[in-house]
């Protein structure tokens, strides 16, 4: 059995390698921090391969299917992404078409890529990281939350593409809230809610994932926000995401 994590250098992404070792996966490890892909392959149980890549350029997502493509991938995390903060106005453009290429091209690109070989083989997870972002659009963080929203609708779209087809390929979108991450320091910002660990996000998505199920929202709280983004008009959980995003800047 073999897995293919992007994003695996911290957070989310390690905590998945590490666990998907812990049930015997051989797995491929896909960051540009060659050296914390280092110390993760000196924790896990299992076969480890590094691979040291910067997938904000459409070249390397190429080259890294073509490196595994003949390989029997059994399940595929699209979890590279980072946020940026503050109006629209005030962002760096540069920063945010990163921000486009590695959350949106990238996961694009790698899903449909390797969606490709496992309905051939008829076999396969995919996980795509999206986030309760995705549910929302987000004032302070506008192109972070259409960027979830784009993997969350567009995750949705192949779970349907793949059931109406009887396929035994699964896709699910996970959708954590606050997790303790290097997320805050890459967006500059400050959770004021107690975040989840990267440890339960990650056993909690890959166990969800594992049942087929299409959305995979941990904890209590973000399943009433995720509730509450279905009832409420969207003025008003703009307005709300708003006060959060205005209370995380530092």
């Amino acid at each position: 059995m073999k897995a293919l994590i992007t994003g695996a250098s911290s957070g989310i992404g390690r905590e998945i390698a590490l666990y998907l070792s812990d049930l015997g996966y051989d797995i491929i490890v896909v960051a540009r921090n060659d050296r914390a892909l280092k110390e993760l392959q000196r924790e896990v149980k299992t076969k480890v391969e590094i691979v040291k890549m910067d997938l904000t350029d459409r070249e390397n997502v190429w080259k890294l299917h073509e490196m595994y493509k003949r390989e029997p991938i059994e399940v595929l995390v699209n979890n590279a992404g980072f946020g940026v903060h503050g109006l629209v106005t005030e962002t760096d453009l540069e920063k945010d078409l990163e921000l486009i290429d590695l959350n949106i091209t990238a996961l694009h690109m790698l899903t449909k890529l390797f969606l490709v070989d496992m309905k051939k083989r008829n076999l396969g997870y995919i996980l795509n990281v999206s986030s309760v972002a995705g549910f929302l659009s987000g004032p302070l963080m506008a192109e972070y939350y259409a960027s979830k929203n784009f993997v969350l609708s567009y995750t949705r779209a192949i779970y349907k593409e793949l059931k109406k087809e009887g396929s035994e390929v699964h896709i699910s979108a996970l959708c954590p809230g606050p997790t303790k991450t290097n997320f805050n320091k890459v967006a500059k910002v400050e959770f004021r809610a107690k975040p989840y660990s990267a440890e339960y996000v990650a056993e909690y998505g890959i166990n969800k994932m594992f049942e087929e199920k299409p959305v995979i929202v941990p904890g209590l709280k973000m399943k009433l926000l995720h509730l509450a983004s279905k009832i409420l008009p969207t003025g008003i959980t703009s307005e709300l995401a708003y006060e959060i995003q205005k209370r995380k800047r530092k």
